[in-house]
């Protein structure tokens, strides 16, 4: 195991941010990662915000009635571009909200509606429950476009970690079924493959935010016994797509401390190779999710401002 390079600025939030997200997760801490990773109260979340909220239902996978929350700017009306966003948590864990604090902050700086969705969680809904919920949203969103006032050529698919690889999972799905196409994917540090063969997926044991075994934990959460085997589906695990030409164009970042760096380069390169226009950025000295845990380090503020202009530049040009 490669002796970890945090940044020291980053190591000294990391001693704050165990007690709430141990760096090792096993199936016995899920009930506890529930209640630790749930979102705090709705009035402390929007605490400053410009913004407004509105909580609806929509269909899921195979009809199930689902929750998500549409976060709009304060005083502002008409059609506006959207960011449909899947939050994280290893497919485990967490509610729309969780993680959701840069986001929230994107609506009224930029003028964009946030949709926010509630899919289902494994291990009682394993894939391709979960997927198939977002895609459902997808769906669901664009059918309701003039209703909820979002422009339907504007709809960049967002996500965090497991958020990031459902919405990697989603653009494959709707290429692939002829569905509503996206104009964007934000992918920040996703979870895309489950075989762990990377480099980075086995340095990192007992460190920073989500190590090798939590990864392990999280997969056999979402596939069971079928993880690391042929019969893995690449909507599962977007890494295991043999084509990604035709996908949405990509905004990917990822820390050099983390299990999903050296995943995360392959997928920008290999969206390169498709024709897929796709921004990568290596955080050096980041560990996993430190842009939510520490967000007021240097290098976490230096994330959100590329991340805020990619999105700036895609949804607003």
């Amino acid at each position: 195991m490669r002796h970890p390079r945090i940044d020291p600025e980053l190591r000294a939030a990391l001693t704050i941010v165990g007690g709430v997200f141990p760096p090792t997760i096993t199936p016995e801490l899920i009930p506890f990662m529930r209640r630790s990773y749930a979102s705090g109260p709705r009035d402390e979340l929007l605490a400053g915000l410009a913004v407004t909220v509105d909580d609806i239902e929509f269909p899921g996978y195979q009809g199930a009635l689902l929750s998500a929350s549409i976060v709009s700017p304060e005083g502002t009306g008409g059609s506006l571009p959207a960011l449909l966003a899947f939050h994280s948590g290893g497919m485990m864990f967490g509610d729309r909200f969780s993680g959701m604090d840069v986001a929230l902050t994107l609506v009224a700086e930029l003028g964009v509606r946030l949709v926010t969705v509630e899919y289902r969680l494994a291990p009682a809904h394993p894939h391709p429950i979960p997927v198939e919920d977002c895609y459902a949203a997808l769906v669901w969103l664009v059918e309701e476009t003039a209703a909820l006032q979002i422009d339907p050529d504007r709809i960049l698919l967002a996500g965090a970690s497991a958020g990031a690889g459902l919405a990697a999972g989603v653009a494959l799905l709707a290429r692939d079924r002829g569905g509503p196409q996206a104009c964007g994917m934000l992918l920040d540090y996703p979870m895309l493959d489950d075989r762990g063969v990377t480099a980075s997926a086995s340095e990192f044991d007992g460190i920073g935010v989500w190590d090798r075994v939590s990864n392990e934990t999280g997969w056999r959460a979402l596939l069971g016994e079928s993880v690391g085997s042929d019969d893995v589906s690449e909507y599962a695990a977007p890494a295991r797509a043999t084509d990604l030409s035709g996908l949405p164009s990509a905004f990917i970042d990822v820390g050099t401390e983390e299990i999903f760096r050296d995943e995360s380069v392959e997928f920008a390169a290999r969206l390169w190779h498709a024709g897929v226009p796709t921004e990568l950025h290596v955080w050096p000295g980041a560990f996993h999710a430190c842009d939510i845990f520490a967000p007021h380090t240097t290098i976490a503020r230096a994330m959100i401002r590329a991340r805020t202009d990619w999105v700036r530049r895609t949804l607003l040009p």
